[in-house]
């Protein structure tokens, strides 16, 4: 979990350990990592343990990125010879401060799909996880309410990022290939709005209706 320490990487690793998965808080100190991690360990009650970047993208076998836009590109291309063969989960939304209530997507489209782009095609690059509330994701005791969209051009990577999701109670639908990204990377924004409009304090979500369970 690279961003384990942020909202949304905070509470995905509170949230895996507590389904049984073993988790590691990376970061640029691997002291700041440690720390952290003891104590979403002991949240959790499940294994999370801490370190440098690099180190725990070279131990994971599937690494997530759940860092500010701004520096998405930087730490991903840092430890772009860890994530070669791998899975790489990008939480990225391009959020352009101070406006985030309003979509601003890059010029490229979609920033994950331009992130795929950089990392070349060693890497497996799913966008997944923009949508979900960060306040649900650490509320261990309650629901997650909302549905996921997982893009990539993988399906099979697709495939094991919906089990992840739905191991943490987060029911996860195939969205297409990388670049439709796009359209749950702007729906952060519009959730924001509706967020701040109404006044939701956990977070509005997204349901897709039509479809049983997978």
């Amino acid at each position: 979990m690279l961003g384990g320490t942020g909202h949304e990487g905070t509470g995905l690793a509170l949230r895996w350990a507590k389904a049984g998965y073993e988790v590691i808080i990376g970061s640029r100190d691997a002291t700041n990592a440690i720390s952290a991690a003891a104590d979403l360990q002991s949240r959790s009650g499940g294994l999370i343990s801490g370190a440098e970047n690099s180190d725990a993208a070279d131990r994971a076998d599937i690494v997530v990125l759940a860092v500010p836009f701004q520096v998405q590109v930087k730490l991903a291309s840092a430890v772009r010879e860890a994530l070669i063969g791998k899975i790489l989960i990008d939480v990225t939304v391009p959020l352009v401060p101070p406006k985030v209530a309003r979509v601003q997507l890059p010029a490229a489209g979609s920033a994950v799909e331009a992130l795929q782009q950089i990392l070349g095609p060693e890497v497996r690059v799913i966008s997944a996880f923009q949508n979900v509330s960060a306040h649900q994701l650490a509320d261990l005791d309650g629901p997650i309410d909302c549905d996921l969209l997982v893009c990539g051009d993988d399906p099979e990577a697709r495939e094991q990022v919906c089990q992840l999701a739905r191991a943490i109670g987060v029911r996860a639908w195939h969205a297409g290939p990388l670049a439709n990204s796009a359209a749950a990377e702007a729906l952060t924004s519009v959730l924001i709005f509706i967020n701040k409009r109404y006044k939701i304090s956990n977070g509005a979500g997204i349901r897709i209706t039509g479809l049983q369970e997978e």
